[in-house]
């Protein structure tokens, strides 16, 4: 029986470093209540830096999870939005999201017992 071709693990961890990294998982969410462009993002999530906020714009486009659209205008308009599968990582990621608020209490409390043991060593 042949095995059908399976990503490689390296291929597998790119592609969830890109989706993993905080600042990816931020702008598709913000992007999952409609297309924003550069500025509206750059509001809504507060702490990013322009550079950083276009490095993840230009990875999630080139990882076709995002569209970027030109209109001709002066100045030029630039809207982004999800592409369908990037819409398709929203459920994901938003129930990796309550997961972590479900249960931050807990790690909060493992953390502080790690750390305490960690001392006594």
């Amino acid at each position: 029986m042949e095995v059908p071709d399976q990503p490689s693990c390296a291929a597998v961890n790119d592609v969830l470093s890109r989706i993993g990294d905080k600042w990816s998982v931020r702008v598709v969410m913000s992007l999952a209540q409609g297309p924003r462009r550069f500025n509206e993002l750059r509001r809504e999530i507060a702490s990013i830096s322009q550079r950083m906020l276009t490095r993840t714009l230009r990875g999630l486009e080139r990882d076709g999870l995002v569209h970027r659209e030109v209109t001709p205008t002066v100045p030029p308009r630039v809207d982004y939005s999800l592409t369908p599968l990037g819409s398709s990582l929203t459920g994901p990621v938003a129930r990796l999201g309550y997961w972590a608020m479900d249960n931050i209490l807990a790690i909060e409390a493992a953390r502080r017992d790690f750390d305490a043991n960690c001392d006594e060593d």
